[in-house]
């Protein structure tokens, strides 16, 4: 087996088990491994630590597959699909929800590996080369899994570029995708548009955070910005929200979510299409208040390399969510940006209520739900985290 052997010290953080091994601990590489092959990861000294996917574009030069010893094969990918997906059955109540999170990469011992069930429909990214490497065992896998009868590939996020790997989509295995897909949520009925919508097709780590918003909702005017396909603006609404208003960009966005408005036969939002920027500003200039207000951007920051320039834009929306609260008004706040801590989430958050003027507190953390494990030793799969601050 090829071997990558590291610098003097620095496999402190695999003895931690921290399943990422960057360029700069390498020293040097045994062996002429491909994109995405098995290599054994070994100290200075020889002791062996991991085996792991090789990816010689990334930053990442490796990603961990195994602690101990062991050939990686398509037995091996098939035994951790299967074990992922059947940990879900205890995480989920089936009466619940028919959609949910099956490979949360790293977390689920598979790195570069997510898979999100619709239905009888898993759609997966390969996000990594090792994952890239493995594509048909995963497709397989995933297609033996009871009850999926198709495999839909959603690979055409940015992360893939720099592990050196162009997008591709379309689907793996079964027949053509009925789109767009219908699934249930507690209670309420969503369309997923699989081949073209956000990630894999909708945010399934905010299921716990929507029934949240629907238990606050109540009498309350609710703004719901980047409102996507409509999941926090129509838990409001069923929640019996006085009024909703809902921001997005996209024009297919709120048409999805008009159309999820019918299915459910709820009152419609009033739909905003524009810039959450913009608008915020035209509402503060207009006089406008809201008792609920709810910020779910997009990823700011993919890296901490991109930390201070998204803190810049986290506080920006905030503060101005800040302005447009009512007194006694409450706002849930979240980023999914992996270079944002949840410290620095906080400290931001606090920056923008002390330039808008108010005092606020905590009144709730808020986290992806429980099908989005996160590793005890991988603190970045804990990418999503929230605060619900209510104005004193």
């Amino acid at each position: 087996m090829h071997t990558l052997i590291l610098k003097r010290g620095r496999e402190k953080s695999l003895l931690r088990r921290h399943p990422w091994i960057f360029s700069g601990a390498v020293d040097q590489v045994q062996g002429n491994p491909a994109c995405g092959e098995t290599v054994e990861i070994r100290s200075a000294a020889g002791e062996f630590l991991a085996v792991a996917a090789y990816s010689p574009a990334s930053r990442i030069s490796a990603r961990v597959w195994n602690w101990e010893q062991r050939v990686i094969d398509t037995a091996f990918i098939h035994e951790r699909v299967l074990c992922a997906a059947s940990r879900r059955r205890t995480l989920l109540d089936a009466a619940v929800t028919d959609a949910a999170r099956l490979i949360h990469g790293e977390n689920d011992g598979l790195p570069g590996i997510v898979a999100d069930c619709y239905g009888d429909t898993v759609v997966v990214q390969l996000l990594s080369a090792g994952a890239e490497h493995w594509r048909d065992a995963v497709a397989d896998a995933l297609f033996a899994l009871p009850g999926v009868t198709r495999v839909w590939e959603r690979s055409d996020a940015d992360v893939r570029g720099l592990e050196g790997l162009v997008a591709r989509c379309g689907l793996l295995r079964g027949p053509a995708v009925a789109a767009p897909l219908t699934i249930r949520e507690h209670g309420l009925k969503f369309q997923v548009a699989v081949e073209t919508g956000h990630k894999t097709g909708f945010y399934l780590d905010q299921r716990d955070n929507r029934l949240r918003l629907q238990r606050l909702a109540a009498g309350q005017n609710v703004l719901d910005c980047f409102c996507y396909s409509g999941g926090f603006a129509l838990n409001a609404v069923a929640g019996g929200a006085v009024s909703v208003t809902a921001i997005d960009s996209s024009a297919d966005a709120i048409s999805m979510a008009q159309r999820n408005a019918q299915l459910n036969s709820l009152a419609q939002p009033e739909w905003i299409e524009a810039d959450v920027f913009r608008q915020q500003r035209m509402f503060r200039d207009q006089g406008r208040t809201f008792d609920l207000v709810v910020l779910d951007p997009p990823k700011f920051a993919p890296t901490a390399a991109h930390a201070e320039k998204a803190a810049r834009a986290y506080k920006d929306i905030n503060l101005m969510a800040f302005r447009l609260l009512a007194p006694g008004g409450a706002l849930m706040t979240y980023s999914c940006s992996g270079g944002i801590n949840a410290d620095l989430f906080q400290k931001i958050v606090a920056g923008a209520a002390l330039d808008a003027g108010v005092e606020a507190y905590i009144e709730g953390w808020l986290h992806a739900a429980s099908d989005h494990p996160v590793a005890l030793h991988f603190p970045e799969g804990q990418y999503l985290k929230g605060l619900i601050c209510r104005l004193k």
